[in-house]
């Protein structure tokens, strides 16, 4: 049962139905939401974590999370890229309650319903592109890839790789406006899941960031504080995607297979439910240890969302495996929805931190050592 609070219940029960009748279709051709995307905007769900002063509907994290979740039983697509979006909205509202910049950002989502775009996973402490210093500002040369939402984005949250002449190599972090001459949105998202995110990639050229929209620099290739915030208000929200999906293809296994003769099927419903058990928890815990966004950041707090994703995210891949062996042989056909639903879980393991990265950080943490290389 959802936890989430009965306006974002009614809403959901009510959009949602639209957006998986177009489910299927939009897999088959590779189409992004743009359709539920409209709905979402026009509901003013971009906005919902945005505090009421800012022009949001001032709805808490665990809201959205179980919001997102919910979602993904319609449409694993919309509910993924809702959350890339969200959890910069997250980060900016912790960073804000903290008394770090974050305020402008959530006016702008909150006043405008701007929708955000995400690279920060694939540049994760490196970063891709080059920023170069000209008068006032930087000139960024880029390709940024899995920019999730970004046929209807308005803001791309990126960074770039600096050369510092006297502090040497960093990664400064900025907002771009995608009409920002030079950024161009590529429609080249041909993915096994998640078809319907519009993940492709958003090429930079030699377009202008001004200085004054740098909001961090940080040493490049190590490890920073700003994924102690990043992480832990990302990961339960891009989650709940996933084990929202596993649910849902629980829910139709278990329609399909009332149909068929008992046999071996209630131990495969007993494992079934042990693995759908697993990642549930994982997910309520995270959401718990994000605490609202009521946390301090640090390495510690992040190892352990990083260890609850790779178990959420692996438990929520068996799931679904498990949907369709007890489903049985139709499950394997496209109109079941069940093989849909794996293939697009099976991209919860790319989210940061892929299992056997976690596992060194994690391990690393164990030994006394720093968590990066």
């Amino acid at each position: 049962m959802s936890i989430i609070g009965s306006r974002w219940v009614d809403l959901v029960a009510e959009i949602g139905p639209g957006f998986a009748a177009a489910a299927a279709a939009r897999d088959d051709s590779d189409a992004f939401v743009a359709e539920d995307y409209a709905v979402m905007k026009q509901r003013k769900l971009f906005s919902a974590l945005v505090p009421t002063e800012f022009g949001g509907g001032g709805a808490r994290s665990s809201e959205i999370c179980a919001l997102v979740r919910d979602l993904a039983r319609y449409s694993p697509s919309t509910a993924l890229a809702l959350s890339m979006h969200t959890h910069l909205v997250a980060a900016a509202l912790h960073n804000h309650r903290k008394g770090r910049p974050g305020q402008k950002l959530l006016e702008a989502v909150g006043g405008k319903e701007l929708v955000l775009i995400s690279t920060g996973a694939n540049d994760w402490l490196a970063s891709n592109g080059l920023a170069v210093k000209v008068e006032g500002g930087f000139k960024v040369n880029a390709t940024k890839q899995f920019a999730s939402g970004s046929p209807a984005g308005d803001l791309l949250v990126t960074s770039a790789a600096y050369e510092d002449p006297k502090e040497g190599w960093q990664v400064i972090h900025f907002p771009l406006p995608v009409k920002t001459e030079g950024v161009t949105v590529n429609r080249d998202w041909q993915a096994m899941g998640m078809r319907g995110t519009g993940s492709g990639t958003i090429t930079i050229k030699d377009a202008f960031v001004p200085e004054a929209a740098v909001a961090v620099r940080r040493p490049r290739a190590k490890y920073h504080g700003v994924w102690n915030v990043i992480l832990v208000c990302a990961m339960p929200i891009i989650m709940a995607a996933y084990v929202g999906t596993a649910e849902a293809a629980a829910e139709r296994a278990v329609a399909a297979a009332r149909k068929r003769p008992a046999g071996v099927l209630p131990q495969l419903f007993g494992e079934l439910e042990n693995l759908l058990t697993t990642a549930r928890l994982a997910l309520d815990s995270m959401v718990a240890l994000a605490n609202d966004l009521d946390f301090e950041a640090s390495t510690e707090l992040t190892n352990a969302i990083l260890v609850r994703k790779t178990l959420a995210a692996n438990a929520a891949i068996a799931t679904c495996a498990k949907a369709l062996e007890a489903a049985g042989g139709s499950a394997y056909l496209r109109p079941a929805g069940i093989e849909r639903m794996l293939r697009d879980v099976y991209a919860a393991q790319f989210h940061p931190l892929p299992e056997r990265k976690q596992q060194e950080f994690t391990g690393r943490l164990a030994l006394g050592l720093d968590p990066i290389v």
